[in-house]
Parts: C-alpha cells; sequence; structure tokens
C-alpha cells in the first residue's frame, strides 16, 4: 500500500518522487529519481534508482485520470575508495534555489499589469544552474502563430518567426496543437525531429531548446520557447522549473490580458461620455477635469458636458448619477445625451432640468424589478452662458453651488435657487439664478467627490479648495495655461499627499469620482494682474433672496462674511452681518417682493470702504423709530444709525434701497510701508 511504501522512503525523497511522477504524467515521459530506503528508525539502508513510466489507467466512466508506474528499481552501489561520489539526490543547496527563485518568480510575475510587463520579467527570469541565452513567447491568432516578446536574440532576428501557420513543422507549433512540451537536448536531436525548420534555428547557435505550452483555464494561449547556450540534459528537476515557470507565464499574460481588455473598454467609454470641451470659447477659457474612482472598470456616475445653443449662447452641465458601479454609468450616458437633445431645442434652463427629471423617473420607472428595488437620483447643475456679456444663467438639482474666484483672487460660494435632484420627482420645478461673471473672474463647478473627499464636509472641504483657488496665480499662467494648471492643483489637493493632513479620516483618496469644469471671462486676463499702476478691483457680491425662500437669509450672511474675509476689523464684519440680516429680514416681513442684495468693496488695503444696499420693488419708505422696551419691531434703523458709518434709503421708480456703509478702521501703516492717501469720501 502507499503508507507502507512511504513509510520505508525517506520523507525528502519522497516528496521529491511525488512531483517528478506528477510532472511525468502531464508530459508522458519517464519520471527518474534516486530514493533513500530507510528502516523504522529512520537509518538509511541503501538507495536506489527508480525509472518509471506512468500507464494511463480506463476508469468505470471511461477516463483515464488513474495511472500505473510500470518500470525497474536497481541499487544505487556506495563508492568505493579512489573512485568519484555517485549523484546525491537533489535535496541540498540546488533545491532550496530552485524554491527561491520560483517564488521570486511568481510574485515578479504576479505584479505584472501588462503584456510588456510580463515579458520584460520572464526575460529578466535567471534560473538556477541552466540559464536560458534565449527566450520567446509565442502567440495565437487563429490559425497562426507569432513572436509577441522574446530576449537574448538581435533585433530583426525574430522575423521569420512572426508569421506562421499552425500548421508548421516547427516545435512552437506543435507545442500549441499538441498541448505537450517539446525538448530538445542537442542540434542532432532538433535536426532529426524538425527538418524543415532547422536551417532557421541553426544560427542562433543554441545547444539545447525547450518549448512548453502555455495552458490558462484548460485553454492552450500561446508557448514559450527557452534556449540554452551550453547542453541540458533536461533532468525531472529543469523540467519541473521550466514547467511550472511556463504555468506562471500563461498565467500572467492570461491576467494582464484581461486587464489591457478591461483598461480599453474604460478608456473607450471615457472618451465616449467625457466630450473635450472648447477652450476657444470668444471671451472665455474652459478647462475640466474628470477623475474615476479606483476600483472596478474606473467609470462611475460623473459627467460633464458643454453644448453649443441655438442661439450661439454656450451651455455647461455637470452632473453626478448615484453610484459608481455599471448601472450608474449607463444612467450617466444616457441622460447625458438627453440633457444634449433638450439643450440643442433651445429650451430655457429651468425646462431643461424639468424634462431630464421626468427623463430619469420614467428610465426608473422601466426599467425592471432592479430599478424599482433600487432607483437612482442624479444632480446637476446647468449653467446658460451668454460668452458677450457674461451673463450666466444657472438651474440646479441638487448639485454643489458654484464658486466665483473674483479679480482680486477672494473666492466666493455663490448660492443659487435649485429644486429636487433629478428623477425623484418628475414634476419638479427648477428656478434660475442669474449672475455676471465679471472680466477676470473664473467660476468654478464641480462635484461632491472634490469637495467631500477624504472625510470632509461641505464646510470644510470648500476650505480645502478656497486656499487652493486664493493662492494660484493665474496671472502667471495666462489664460487656457492658467485654468489647466488649476485644475490639476484642485485634483491633487484632493488626491496628493497634503490632503492626508486636512480635517477627515486618512481614507482612500479614489473613494468617489470627481468632475470639475473651470469657466474665465477674458481668456487671456484671467486673474488679478498687477495693481502697480492701477487700482485694486472692486469686490462684489450679488444675492437674491425670495419670499418663498427665507432660509436664504443666512446664504446672504454667509456671502457677506465670505466678501469680508480679510476685513481688518471683526466688530465691523460682525455689524455688516447683523445690519444685512436685519434689512433683508424687513424687505420679507413687510412687503410681498423679493429682496436682492449688493455688497462691494472698493479700495486699498486697509483704507477700504464696503458699501453694501438691499433693495425691493415697495414704495412704502421705512422711517426711523424709537421703540419702546417691549417692541417686537422698529429697531432696524436704529441698528444701522449706531453701527454703519453712513446710511440712508433711497426711492427709485419702481420701488426703494436701504445702503449703509463702513471703512475699513486699521492702524494705518508707517510712512516706509505705504505712501499716506486721501481719505475715502463717502457716497452721497
Amino acid at each position: 500500500s502507499e503508507s507502507t511504501a512511504r513509510a520505508r522512503f525517506h520523507p525528502v525523497d519522497w516528496v521529491e518522487i511525488q512531483g517528478i511522477v506528477s510532472l511525468a504524467v502531464a508530459e508522458g515521459t519517464l519520471a527518474e529519481a534516486r530514493l533513500r530506503v530507510v528502516d523504522p528508525e529512520g537509518r538509511v539502508l541503501r538507495t536506489v534508482r527508480s525509472r518509471t513510466k506512468p500507464i494511463p489507467l480506463d476508469g468505470q466512466d471511461g477516463s483515464t485520470e488513474a495511472y500505473e508506474l510500470v518500470g525497474i528499481l536497481e541499487e544505487v552501489p556506495e563508492p568505493q575508495p579512489g573512485t568519484s561520489a555517485a549523484r546525491t539526490p537533489v535535496t541540498g543547496d540546488w533545491r532550496r534555489n530552485r524554491e527561491a527563485f520560483l517564488l521570486d518568480a511568481g510574485r515578479a510575475l504576479a505584479e505584472a499589469r501588462s503584456t510588456s510587463e510580463v515579458l520584460r520579467v520572464a526575460a529578466g527570469l535567471s534560473m538556477p544552474g541552466f540559464e536560458p541565452a534565449g527566450l520567446a513567447v509565442f502567440g495565437i491568432d487563429g490559425d497562426r502563430i507569432s513572436v509577441i516578446g522574446h530576449h537574448g536574440q538581435r533585433q530583426g532576428e525574430e522575423e521569420p518567426f512572426m508569421d506562421m501557420p499552425l500548421s508548421t513543422d516547427y516545435p512552437a507549433a506543435e507545442v500549441i496543437r499538441t498541448g505537450r512540451a517539446i525538448y530538445l537536448p542537442d542540434p542532432e536531436e532538433y535536426r532529426r525531429r524538425f527538418p524543415t525548420t532547422w536551417p532557421l534555428a541553426e544560427g542562433f547557435g543554441r545547444r539545447s531548446w525547450a518549448f512548453l505550452p502555455l495552458i490558462n483555464a484548460g485553454r492552450t494561449i500561446g508557448a514559450w520557447m527557452a534556449g540554452f547556450s551550453i547542453p541540458v540534459t533536461f533532468s525531472p528537476d529543469e523540467r519541473s522549473v521550466l514547467t511550472t515557470v511556463a504555468r506562471m507565464l500563461a498565467q500572467a499574460l492570461s491576467r494582464a490580458s484581461v486587464h489591457e481588455s478591461e483598461r480599453e473598454l474604460t478608456d473607450g467609454l471615457q472618451r465616449s461620455m467625457m466630450p473635450t470641451v472648447q477652450p476657444d470659447i470668444p471671451g472665455m477659457a474652459v478647462a475640466a477635469r474628470y477623475v474615476p474612482t479606483g476600483g472596478g472598470l474606473e467609470v462611475g456616475g460623473d459627467w460633464y458636458d458643454m453644448i453649443t445653443l441655438p442661439s450661439g449662447k454656450i451651455a455647461l452641465v455637470i452632473g453626478d448619477v448615484q453610484g459608481h458601479d455599471v448601472r450608474a454609468a449607463g444612467l450617466m450616458g444616457q441622460l447625458r445625451i438627453a440633457l444634449r437633445a433638450y439643450a440643442s431645442e433651445g429650451h430655457h434652463p429651468d425646462a431643461v432640468l424639468s424634462r431630464a427629471s421626468r427623463f430619469l423617473a420614467g428610465i426608473n420607472d422601466l426599467s425592471g424589478p432592479d430599478a424599482a428595488t433600487d432607483p437612482r437620483f442624479a444632480t446637476c447643475l446647468y449653467i446658460e452662458v451668454d460668452p458677450g456679456t457674461g451673463i450666466l444663467d444657472i438651474a440646479r438639482a441638487g448639485h454643489p453651488d458654484p464658486a466665483i474666484r473674483l479679480v482680486d483672487g477672494t473666492m466666493l460660494v455663490r448660492a443659487t435657487a435649485g429644486g429636487l435632484p433629478l428623477g425623484i420627482d418628475p414634476d419638479t420645478d427648477y428656478p434660475t439664478t442669474r449672475i455676471v461673471l465679471e472680466p477676470g473672474e473664473t467660476m468654478m463647478v464641480c462635484t461632491d467627490g472634490l469637495i467631500e473627499t477624504g472625510g470632509h464636509d461641505l464646510e470644510t472641504g470648500w476650505n480645502r479648495l478656497r486656499s487652493i483657488i486664493e493662492g494660484h496665480d493665474l496671472w502667471e499662467n495666462e489664460g487656457v495655461g492658467g485654468l489647466e494648471t488649476l485644475a490639476d492643483a484642485l485634483v491633487q489637493a484632493v488626491h496628493g499627499p497634503p490632503s492626508h493632513h486636512t480635517t477627515g479620516p486618512l481614507v482612500d483618496r479614489r473613494e468617489d469620482d470627481i468632475a470639475v469644469l473651470l469657466l474665465c471671462r477674458d481668456g487671456g486676463e484671467c486673474g488679478p494682474g498687477p495693481y502697480d499702476q492701477a487700482p485694486p478691483p472692486a469686490r462684489r457680491a450679488v444675492l437674491t433672496v425670495a419670499q418663498a425662500e427665507p432660509e436664504r437669509i443666512a446664504a446672504a450672511r454667509k456671502q457677506l462674511r465670505d466678501l469680508m474675509h480679510d476685513w481688518a476689523d471683526e466688530d465691523q464684519v460682525d455689524s455688516a452681518v447683523l445690519m444685512v440680516s436685519e434689512m433683508v429680514t424687513n424687505v420679507l416681513v413687510h412687503t410681498d417682493g423679493d429682496a436682492l442684495l449688493v455688497a462691494e468693496i472698493t479700495g486699498e488695503q486697509h483704507r477700504r470702504r464696503i458699501h453694501v444696499e438691499v433693495s425691493d420693488a415697495s414704495d412704502d419708505m421705512p422711517h426711523l423709530r424709537q421703540p419702546g422696551e417691549m417692541a417686537s419691531s422698529g429697531r432696524g434703523l436704529v441698528l444701522m444709525e449706531l453701527l454703519a458709518e453712513t446710511w440712508g434709503v433711497d426711492p427709485r421708480g419702481e420701488g426703494k434701497s436701504i445702503w449703509f456703509e463702513l471703512y475699513e478702521d486699521a492702524p494705518a501703516p508707517g510712512p516706509s510701508e505705504l505712501p499716506p492717501a486721501p481719505p475715502v469720501e463717502p457716497a452721497a
């Protein structure tokens, strides 16, 4: 029995003979080995030489998986004094070197990500004791084979083997046809077995050759040739090493092929779904980036688009379909096409988003049981751009607001009216917001991946981006080049090493897709420019607070704080925010119309003036009152009288405006720091 035989052989030799027999079964060759016979105490009694051949046995079901060994055993005599020692079993340093080599080769091939990397690793393999002088890998294309990679030959010497019929009398072709290895220990054997193609191999000067099939998942995908400049007998151990390397090489090539196919599919999807923006819009410069997640096909639900409208205007679209899987990518493609179609028909921004929401809701209803249990929605920001005037009409569906980089470098997140994400309610209305992009200003729109990646929320995420946008010198990199470097800096701020030192856990920086669009008016003059001979540009914010949106009063307060982010006196900032809150609230409470807030900062640092004006359509003029202790109203103008440097109420053709001004009250720099300047006169 097997247990009885195993007990009588040295355990190291028993393990070795198992591998040799398995190799012989696979190749249909002899199994040769030396075995040490031991007694029950483990002492070596004798050494025998085994030469056996596996004979297949037919099973009851007709299979030939079983086999029996037929051969001879002969005792190896002990060496006599004065003679050379008999060859010892391969159980010493050679075996350890072989195992180390196979581990190293397996690791290197497993890490290779492309076919070229696999071939480079294969070319650098240094086998213990019988290093090949030349290597070649043959691939299959239909009924023809060709060399797909080689090493050890001069450039051009592979030409005769680049395109051969599979029926050619050549070792690699026969190996691919039969799936069995061919070992040619000397030139005579090569000439005898393959006389037709021997003249092609004779010029390389090799002494021995091994041709092995590359088999993966039961399918032959090619052949591997190892040529040696010294004679090699191809002992069982040497054949075992070559066979193991061939198996690892086949698996590595198969993995690389799958990875390259997936990468090609990903690149194709990205090219088809992510259009190239037009950087040459008259009076405008545009830059865009899309960074997919790190897993799967690296295609998600984020997208951007740029559409030429029938009116001659330009539409910028950015959106994010829920999820990062194949279904999200498919819905993104459908939604992008639908938005482009609606926009090309000339619809206003609110109508485009309303139709798109109805379209996505219909897909969720008609996509079968999967969609019913997992409906998807999408956020979207649609901007209609008039390049001549800089007017932006914005409709927003649950998407982050746009950010504006003013001419002096200050970044403001512009609050805009909006509705529900697309696909939730097909009858949702999407109000529009109109802002003006002044010459030299830059608008950034992005998906939430740019803001929240790395554990950030909206506030800390915007603060991280603010430092990049405000610190980037667009004047040094004018026009499109400046926007391109800014786009790279924004992505690097989220995915690069500096992001690990900001607020939030140290999580994977590819946790969400990122899409970002940058639009600068007057592409050749984007940025503040040198102010040596020009006055500092005005810093301005405009915001509408509708009667139906009292929650936007908080947005007005935040907008004013952002505008005064570098104001010298914090108490004045608090006073301005308090007065704005009171002015806007009075409009919503005492009138039936909306409030329009305009805030502007002018002048040089430390001598600036802020002018804040709130307008409405009512002709009722407010009056300064003296409210009692228990009065619940009437203190608005009292606060302005106490806190503002100057204020007033001006009637207009339709309605009125209430305004106030504050002057920056900071210690003036010394004469060596700044030349004296006349005080800023209050506005009439």
